[in-house]
């Protein structure tokens, strides 16, 4: 068994991958890492804009493609490097189904996400047409589609839902946002049943990032403040509590009554930025049940190596309140809410940088082929 296999089968969280590549995928790099342990894999505009952009993964099917638009020849390529993932994660997935039905555990595994084009951000209609679309095109019961979590898109991820599609949200940085993306999920599985949808097989998850909130917030707080590096972790604690209570209101265990899966928070950005801070910073302390942790490879690499889950600050209520507890000493110096939205922001706006730089390549491979 390995650390992997320990995280999930004993702590109750999923470990993802959080990079993707054609050529991890054909060979054989994602099947080892599934076979250590990994339940799941996330991409974003930016992994595949590093793929276009300095490795030589695509360069054979850009050739033998007769497209000539960007942004279609890239939906194309990431559409079926999606699907070969999700065939890889079959038998997690099938497991995973097991486990459900057999009510040892209120979720299914085995997920690859694949996000929206980040100029759609701030358009709920548009948002809403490209994850039927994506969904479509991928048709694989086990890819969920990303959708951000801003203003706009809390009805395009009520509506995806809503039609029987699995949603990754992402870009959720604050609680006050998280508890919306929450009612937005529960509307959306409310929608959903009352259309004739099989609740069981509509999976999601709400990706709360970590280690940025730290990155910003320490830059707001002097040298040496002991406040440095311990925001993020306050925060996601403080999110986790907020799911342990919203799943058993009465709105989401009415959902849970028909079938639905609970939709478990995940902790996208945890590798450590700042390099005085431990590795695992954001992996150790944030063990928990239902939850997910999706990490880069080399994140995940130090996982298998030197992780010590039994150090997690959520592993009971009395360490994961106390933790929580620890945002309250931000006053004065930092308006958390301030810096959330401002998070926010730019996240959207990395992700668009990122899709324009990916377009960019692609122009230019495509013009010497």
């Amino acid at each position: 068994m390995t650390t992997l296999d320990d995280l999930y089968n004993n702590y109750g969280q999923s470990p993802w991958l959080d990079n993707l590549r054609l050529d991890w995928v054909e060979d054989g790099t994602l099947a080892n890492y599934i076979a250590e342990g990994v339940r799941g894999v996330t991409s974003n505009p930016s992994i595949f804009a590093k793929a276009f952009a300095s490795t030589s993964a695509y360069d054979e099917a850009i050739s033998a493609s007769s497209e000539t638009d960007p942004e279609k020849l890239f939906e194309t390529l990431a559409v079926a490097t999606v699907r070969d993932a999700c065939d890889l994660l079959t038998d997690v997935h099938a497991n995973s189904r097991k486990d459900f039905d057999g009510g040892n555990r209120r979720y299914l595994d085995g997920f690859v996400s694949l996000e929206v084009s980040p100029s759609l951000a701030h358009d709920t209609a548009g948002t809403i047409e490209a994850a039927k679309r994506l969904y479509g095109r991928v048709d694989r019961p086990n890819v969920m589609i990303k959708i951000p979590a801003t203003i706009e898109g809390l009805p395009a991820i009520r509506a995806t839902l809503g039609a029987g599609i699995n949603v990754n949200v992402t870009l959720i940085f604050s609680l006050e946002r998280y508890d919306e993306v929450v009612t937005a999920w529960a509307e959306g599985l409310r929608d959903a049943y009352d259309a004739g949808h099989d609740l069981s097989t509509i999976a999601s998850v709400a990706s709360f990032f970590v280690s940025r909130v730290d990155v910003a917030v320490d830059a707001l707080l002097p040298e040496g403040d002991p406040r440095r590096g311990t925001t993020a972790n306050a925060q996601t604690a403080a999110a986790y509590a907020l799911y342990r209570r919203r799943i058993a209101g009465d709105d989401v265990t009415s959902l849970l009554s028909e079938g639905a899966q609970v939709q478990r928070p995940l902790w996208a950005s945890t590798s450590t930025k700042n390099p005085t801070y431990d590795d695992l910073l954001y992996v150790d302390s944030l063990v928990a049940d239902e939850t997910v942790n999706t990490m880069p490879d080399a994140t995940l690499a130090d996982t298998l190596d030197h992780a010590n889950f039994s150090s997690s600050l959520l592993l009971n209520d009395e360490t994961c309140q106390k933790t929580a507890a620890l945002l309250n000493r931000l006053a004065p110096d930092v308006n958390l809410g301030t810096v959330t939205a401002q998070l926010e922001s730019e996240g959207v706006a990395a992700f668009a940088k990122s899709f324009d730089e990916l377009l960019a390549t692609l122009t230019a491979k495509i013009s010497v082929k």
